[in-house]
């Protein structure tokens, strides 16, 4: 069962009105897209294996949420956020997720808000990472705008912000323009091999960096060709300890 619903963000709801689901799914709250996802992608309905259901924050661009603290604060999305995770849980939702991983800033109020766990952002992985490990890279849509602001909502220590090693794919690639212009149309290849380009020069800067954490929710399609390309161990979305609970609980 994988469904989608959608409200308005500029009616900042208390609470959103979606039909009743059958319980024992995993929410996701989705940003307002239309380009292509292949499979892996959080927003393609087979990615996870196990029932999921969609909720779109209409007029939740990519460009309003891809942002600094203040610039997503300046967007007044959070409420049209927390009224869709409110009814995802009451619905039935056994966790909650994003597709996008700048909603880490969120993070706080969204798990406020429900008693389902939630997980706003792969970027949660990373202090858990920098206990075993001397660095972590990173690999973002935007390296402009991802900031300390948003490591430190995902649990980093100000004493290890330096040992977050951010790297950015090509701003005016195919990649960053489709999804950040939110297009109707990607050259998936192209797409692809900006991500790996980004992993490349993550790699160069840091031969010694073992693992790299994907924070944007539509490169887990590329992360295989990551790992053949730089010998990283990548970590996604995917990979978190609480939605691979679910998976478990679904099997």
């Amino acid at each position: 069962m994988n469904s989608e619903t959608r409200i308005i963000a500029n009616t900042a709801p208390a609470d959103a009105k979606l039909p009743q689901a059958r319980p024992g799914f995993l929410g996701i709250v989705m940003l307002d897209t239309r380009f292509p996802r292949p499979l892996g992608d959080i927003g393609h309905p087979d990615t996870f294996g196990f029932p999921t259901r969609r909720g779109v924050v209409s007029g939740a661009w990519p460009d309003k949420v891809v942002a600094s603290a203040a610039g997503l604060r300046a967007a007044r999305l959070l409420p049209a956020f927390a009224a869709i995770t409110r009814q995802l849980e009451r619905d039935g939702a056994l966790a909650i997720t994003t597709s996008c991983g700048f909603l880490v800033l969120l993070q706080r109020e969204l798990q406020a808000a429900v008693k389902v766990p939630v997980v706003t952002s792969s970027l949660l992985q990373l202090p858990a990472l920098l206990d075993q490990q001397s660095h972590v890279g990173v690999l973002t849509i935007s390296a402009r705008k991802l900031g300390a602001e948003h490591l430190r909502a995902a649990g980093v220590r100000r004493d290890r912000l330096a040992d977050v090693l951010v790297e950015g794919v090509d701003p005016a690639g195919e990649f960053a323009s489709a999804i950040l212009g939110n297009r109707a149309e990607m050259d998936l290849e192209r797409a692809g091999r900006d991500v790996v380009d980004a992993a490349l020069a993550l790699k160069a800067r840091a031969p010694a960096l073992r693992t790299v954490v994907l924070e944007c929710t539509n490169m887990p399609p590329y992360a295989q060709a990551i790992r053949d390309a730089t010998g990283l161990e990548v970590r996604s979305l995917l990979d978190s300890a609480r939605l691979q609970a679910l998976a478990g609980r679904n099997q």
